[in-house]
C-alpha cells in the first residue's frame, strides 16, 4: 500500500478552517514542522496562547482528517504558541520555577508507570545517552520492567543505540512502543526522517514531548528513564515541572568544563523540587587494551568531588573504552553484549543503587 505524502496531508488539512478567521489552517500559515515518514505524520498547529483551550477541537479535527487518508498509519498534531510577553511586574520578579502555592504547572498523570527518572547533563557530549541505554538494560537484567523516553528531540539517538528500526504502530488513538533488548522505547526518531533536521521552536518541542508521554501505550513499567536533552532550557524545565519525576541522575565527565554545566543541571532539578539521585562520572579513566596502562584523559574523580561538595550521592564511574563506542553504534549496549566485562559491571553496580532508591 502506498504511503501518504506531504502534499496529500496539506490538501487534507485545507479542509479544516479556523473558526475565528476566514481561511483554512494551511493557507493561514498555522501548520509547521510537517514531517511524513513511512506513513507516520507529525505536524504542529501554531495558535495564539489565549486560544489554547478552544483550539483542542481543531487539533483533533486536523488529526482525524489526516488519519482518514489512505496510507496514514499514525498522526500526531501538536498545538504550539509563542510565549506571550509577561506583564512588567512579573518580568521584574524573574521566572517562577518552583511549585509553591499551587501556582506551578499541573503534573501529568502517567498510570501504570511506577517511577519516572530523568537522566540529564548540563552539556552535550558527555555520554548521557550511552549511560541511559546501558542503565536501562542493567535495570531490566535486575528484574524490572523498563522503558526509555528519548526526550532529545533535536538529536534522538535511542533507535540507533537500541538497534531498533521501523515505525511504531497505532491503535487509532495511541502509538505502540518499540522494543529492543527487553526495554520498551519511544522516540521522535521513529517518526521523522533521520537525515532531516528537526527545525522546531521551543513550544513545538515541548508539545511533542508531552504527546510522546501522553499518546503512547507504555503499559506497566517499574521505571521509565527519560533521556533528557542537554542543557537547562525550556524543554528541560518543562519536563521537570510537568512530568512526575521520581528523581534525576546527573551524568558528567571528570573535566572542569563539564562539571560546571553539571552543577547547573543539578541545581535546576533542585529548584524545581526534583530529588537528585546522584551523579555518574562517565569517561572516568582509560585502560589501554594493549598495554593495560591506565590514563586519566579527562582527569579523574571530579564528579565524585562535585557530588560531595553539593551534598548528593555519587553513583559510580564508567571507564572510557572503545567497546562502549562500538556497541552503542551497533545497537548492542555493552550490558547486553558483554555482560561480564568491567564496563557492563560498572553499569550493573549503578543500576543496583538506582533500584534501591526506587
Amino acid at each position: 500500500m502506498a504511503r501518504v505524502s506531504e502534499d496529500e496531508v496539506l490538501q487534507a488539512l485545507r479542509r479544516i478552517g479556523d473558526p475565528a478567521r476566514d481561511g483554512n489552517v494551511v493557507d493561514l500559515g498555522m501548520i509547521s514542522g510537517l514531517a511524513v515518514r513511512e506513513g507516520n505524520v507529525v505536524f504542529s498547529i501554531e495558535i495564539e496562547p489565549e486560544r489554547a483551550d478552544e483550539m483542542e477541537s481543531l487539533r483533533l479535527a486536523c488529526e482525524q482528517v489526516v488519519a482518514d487518508l489512505p496510507g496514514a498509519l499514525s498522526v500526531t498534531a501538536v498545538l504550539t504558541a509563542e510565549r506571550a510577553t509577561p506583564p512588567p511586574s512579573e518580568a521584574q520578579q524573574g521566572p517562577r520555577i518552583g511549585r509553591h502555592g499551587g501556582g506551578g504547572p499541573e503534573k501529568m498523570d502517567l498510570p501504570g508507570i511506577g517511577a519516572v527518572v530523568a537522566v540529564a547533563s548540563g552539556k552535550g557530549g558527555v555520554g548521557k545517552s550511552t549511560v541511559t541505554v546501558n542503565l536501562a538494560v542493567a535495570l531490566q537484567r535486575l528484574g524490572l520492567k523498563v522503558g526509555i523516553l528519548d526526550a532529545d528531540i533535536y538529536g534522538p539517538s535511542m533507535p540507533r543505540m537500541l538497534g531498533i528500526t521501523g515505525q511504531p504502530r497505532s491503535d487509532g488513538e495511541k502509538l505502540e512502543t518499540m522494543r529492543g533488548h527487553g526495554v520498551v522505547c519511544m522516540s521522535i526518531g521513529f517518526l521523522v526522517d533521520p537525515d532531516q533536521p528537526t527545525i522546531w521552536r521551543g513550544p513545538m518541542v515541548m508539545g511533542a514531548l508531552g504527546q510522546l508521554l501522553d499518546d503512547v501505550k507504555w503499559g506497566e513499567l517499574d521505571i521509565l528513564l527519560v533521556d533528557m536533552p542537554p542543557g537547562t532550557g525550556d524543554a528541560q524545565l518543562t519536563m521537570a515541572q510537568r512530568v512526575p519525576l521520581k528523581g534525576a541522575i546527573i551524568v558528567s565527565t571528570p573535566q572542569d568544563i563539564a562539571l560546571i554545566d553539571a552543577r547547573k543541571g543539578l541545581n535546576m532539578f533542585r529548584q524545581t523540587e526534583v530529588p537528585v539521585m546522584g551523579m555518574v562520572e562517565n569517561m572516568s579513566y582509560f585502560h589501554c587494551p594493549k598495554c593495560g596502562e591506565r590514563s586519566d584523559i579527562f582527569g579523574h574523580g571530579g564528579a565524585r568531588e562535585t557530588a560531595a561538595e553539593l551534598g548528593c550521592d555519587f553513583l559510580g564511574e564508567i571507564p572510557l573504552h572503545i567497546s562502549l563506542r562500538e556497541t552503542s553504534d551497533a545497537g548492542t549496549p555493552i550490558v547486553a553484549s558483554a555482560p561480564d566485562g568491567a564496563e557492563a559491571q560498572a553499569f550493573m553496580a549503578i543500576a543496583e543503587q538506582v533500584k534501591q532508591r526506587l
